[in-house]
């Protein structure tokens, strides 16, 4: 059993049902990320570890201790809001402290745990000020003290950062990302934002409609996504997908991409197969590059010449739109390409990374060796 765990748990709202038998065993010191579009029931998971909603049935426990029906002052939780939900008309330090008061802590520990936090976010010139006169990354990083004051158990964050300018989310991230990595507290945290999922969580839970599509590390999510949902949700630019009719070859399955109008070219999946039939071809865009980025060497990338319809500039890459199957397909080639668009390129399809799954189940579909 983990440190935090979420057994069969399920949410309705009458006869409506919103979550579905979630399971997730969270370890202590893991950095969990609930993921997924908004109304994929994230939030309501939350706020259900924190005790802010009633679990409909199933179970969630703290260090081995059900917490249902426990009141969330009992269940040693702290949680940040999108909101940061601070008192406006109190001091930092005083918005920090209060709930230690509350609980009829001593003044010398609650200013002893004020200066231990306010060092440890670099707040400390910003105790005597109130929230107006704070920036919105000062602000959450009160909104963090005040968690971290009491010491809880498990951290939890609903989306923190969704209210901040780009560049500040950026620097919040490595802030929490820092923060977890030398406190080495339970932490879980929500987010619609993958690139936030990615690179805070020790492991990602993928949600949508009410279910946990995928719960795994960052490497196993992108890597080997389970369905056509995860695929395409967890990457920037998305994972392109492709119609393909598989056959049987001599040394394995083979299949047919078609470049433009009129060039097809045949795909030998080298000593591995699948049964024939249709599948969805997924290719992630840093998969279709340039040649010059390509580890041409390794003898597994397949070359194509092909038409640029789009071209986007992105400071470390460029973004090439081009067409196979008929499809608009993203690649990503080096920062300083020069293309142009309406001219023939060549292209670098990396044969070791490409992802199949059923059209109709939309599972994915893993490669046999064959003889296997």
């Amino acid at each position: 059993m983990g440190f935090l765990n979420i057994k069969n748990a399920t949410k309705a709202y009458g006869d409506v049902e919103v979550l579905h038998n979630i399971d997730i065993s969270v370890e202590e010191g893991e950095f969990l990320v609930l993921v997924g579009p908004s109304g994929c029931g994230k939030s309501t998971l939350l706020n259900m570890i924190a005790g802010l909603e009633e679990i409909s049935s199933g179970e969630i426990s703290i260090k081995g201790k059900t917490m249902n029906g426990v009141h969330p002052s009992k269940r040693n939780i702290a949680m940040v809001f999108q909101s940061y939900a601070l008192y406006p008309n109190m001091s930092v330090a005083k918005n920090i402290t209060f709930g230690l008061e509350m609980h009829n802590v001593e003044k010398s520990v609650c200013k002893a745990a004020l200066a231990d936090v306010a060092k440890l976010l670099q707040i400390e010139p910003l105790l005597d000020r109130r929230p107006g006169q704070l920036s919105g990354g000062q602000r959450q990083r009160v909104a963090m003290g005040r968690a971290l004051v009491r010491n809880p158990d498990v951290f939890l964050f609903d989306e923190p950062l969704s209210n901040l300018d780009a560049k500040l989310r950026v620097d919040m991230r490595t802030e929490i990302k820092r923060l977890h990595e030398k406190l080495k507290t339970t932490m879980v945290y929500v987010t619609h934002d993958q690139i936030e999922a990615m690179t805070l969580s020790t492991r990602i839970a993928v949600m949508f409609e009410g279910y946990v599509q995928q719960l795994g590390t960052p490497k196993q999510i992108y890597d080997t996504p389970s369905n056509l949902y995860v695929a395409t949700f967890m990457g920037s630019p998305s994972m392109n997908l492709l119609p393909v009719d598989v056959m049987d070859g001599a040394d394995g399955s083979q299949f047919e991409l078609r470049i433009g109008d009129q060039v097809t070219k045949t795909v030998q999946l080298n000593g591995q197969r699948l049964p024939a039939g249709r599948y969805t071809l997924g290719l992630r865009p840093e998969h279709i590059t340039d040649p010059e980025s390509a580890d041409l060497e390794s003898g597994k990338y397949l070359m194509i010449e092909s038409v640029v319809e789009v071209v986007e500039p992105a400071g470390a890459d460029t973004f090439v739109t081009t067409k196979l199957q008929d499809i608009a397909v993203n690649t990503r080639m080096r920062g300083d390409i020069e293309v142009a668009t309406g001219e023939v390129t060549e292209f670098a399809l990396d044969l070791r990374r490409l992802h199949f799954f059923d059209p109709k189940t939309e599972l994915r579909v893993e490669l046999e060796a064959v003889g296997s």
